[in-house]
């Protein structure tokens, strides 16, 4: 897929893919094979019919293609823009044997964005159940478990504590990969088949959790916004931020426009940020758009990085310069950042990622100077709203324990997404919700 200029991109948050073109998708959707067994759908976490939609774009039938895919997935041009198809069901496709597999996520983009254009409607909400249903966040899980239960009938409100919806959609993925009216766009078709959405509704204050258990079932959908820190000497000084509050600041409430906007984010020239997963590469790629020189700073080598190999071509692209093989140890400053304090490491075996495990090089200390030091190491679960529901199980890093089906401890309490396994994928909190909304469905109807 064509992508704009890197010195052109840096200047703004406008989106750096291009998309295919008609005669693009056409030719790429005749590479399909059409296979018998197409192994590329159990490599899609929500199951789309991916022969067919391509099978319709090669013929030229879009409009088509985009009714298979709505099947499955109401975020189509979201997750044809997010998702780590290379991994999924790209990874799956035959072809991918001999050659370059069929690119089913640009794929998917591309027919999404078409729909969108010719005004494609979405599927028809089923019969009224009478049935009432809460969902607790509005991210990928919350925002796809609503649209399959409107889709069965039943009466879903979204319960969001943000003043607009969309979770990490919003907050997190800046609009150079996934721009906000695209975000908009697909919300509110879920939002026309009757789902009710409430921002600014903080669950235990502006609604009780005896409250919202009156409701038949309730799916917990709420993400993991807790950010991780690594408990640095110096992590007081100003200039230090979590990836979350970074990029939260500058994509919900746009402080890129400061001060036509009123929240404001320190504007370093020198920028150090500590990850190599895709929240890392997109606070690294912000701070770059807001003027910053950036030094991302990874404790493995750059082939062990989990972002997905287009976002760190793109950093790299954009001027990022990577420090592979090192960790922070301290932030230097009196009352703002100046500097991180960095140590060696040495890889050693494989640890139960498959990756080597990271071991500090005694005496190889050394410092970049920084005016902002931010911190993508990853993220859980809130337990400010989980700890309100007093006998709900959790594991061990505060993550709501819940079957297959997304049943928790608690009767006609469901839960899905990030919420359950801490950080993972838009595509697979997605997946996990479809599941949870089948199983809440087939609750209601016993």
């Amino acid at each position: 897929m064509a992508v704009r200029p890197a010195d052109e991109r840096v200047r703004d948050f406008s989106e750096v893919d291009t998309g295919f073109s008609r005669e693009e998708a056409i030719a790429e959707a005749e590479r399909c094979l059409q296979c018998k067994k197409p192994l590329c759908i159990d490599g899609c976490p929500v199951g789309i019919d991916i022969p067919a939609f391509i099978a319709l774009i090669a013929e030229g039938d879009i409009c088509a293609a985009a009714g298979i895919i709505q099947q499955s997935n109401m975020l189509p041009a979201i997750c044809g823009r997010v998702c780590p198809q290379e991994t999924q069901c790209e990874e799956r496709c035959i072809l991918g044997n001999k050659e370059s597999p069929v690119r089913i996520g640009q794929l998917e983009r591309y027919v999404a964005d078409f729909a969108r254009k010719e005004g494609v409607l979405p599927p028809e909400r089923g019969k009224n159940t009478g049935k009432q249903v809460a969902v607790v966040g509005s991210g990928p899980a919350g925002i796809t478990a609503a649209a399959e239960l409107a889709a069965a009938g039943h009466d879903v409100t979204i319960f969001e504590s943000l003043h607009k919806p969309g979770g990490v959609l919003t907050y997190g993925i800046p609009a150079f990969r996934l721009p906000k009216d695209i975000v908009d766009y697909e919300i509110n078709r879920v939002l026309s088949r009757g789902v009710r959405l409430l921002c600014n509704h903080v669950v235990g204050r502006s609604i009780t959790v005896q409250e919202l258990l009156a409701y038949d079932a309730v799916l917990l959908g709420t993400g993991a916004g807790l950010p991780y820190f690594m408990n640095l000497p110096g992590e007081h000084l100003n200039g230090v931020y979590s990836a979350n509050e970074f990029l939260t600041r500058i994509n919900l409430m746009h402080a890129d426009r400061f001060p036509l906007y009123d929240t404001p984010v320190i504007r370093g020239s020198r920028v150090v940020v500590a990850g190599a997963g895709n929240v890392a590469m997109d606070a690294a790629r912000a701070a770059r758009r807001l003027g910053g020189r950036v030094t991302l700073v990874y404790r493995r080598r750059e082939k062990d990085m989990p972002a997905r190999a287009a976002e760190i071509a793109h950093a790299r692209e954009e001027g990022i310069t990577f420090v592979t093989c090192a960790n922070p140890v301290e932030i230097s400053g009196e009352t703002v950042v100046t500097g991180v304090s960095c140590v060696k490491m040495n890889m050693c075996e494989a640890d139960e990622s498959g990756r080597p495990s990271a071991v500090p090089i005694p005496d190889t200390q050394f410092v970049i100077d920084a005016d902002i030091f931010i911190q993508a190491i990853g993220q859980g679960p809130n337990p400010l709203l989980l700890s309100l529901f007093d006998s709900i199980s959790r594991g061990k890093a505060g993550n709501v324990i819940a079957d297959a089906d997304g049943k928790t401890s608690l009767p006609r309490v469901f839960a899905a997404g990030d919420v359950t396994t801490g950080s993972a994928t838009v595509i697979e909190a997605m997946g996990a919700a479809k599941k949870a909304a089948k199983a809440i469905c087939r609750m209601l109807q016993d």
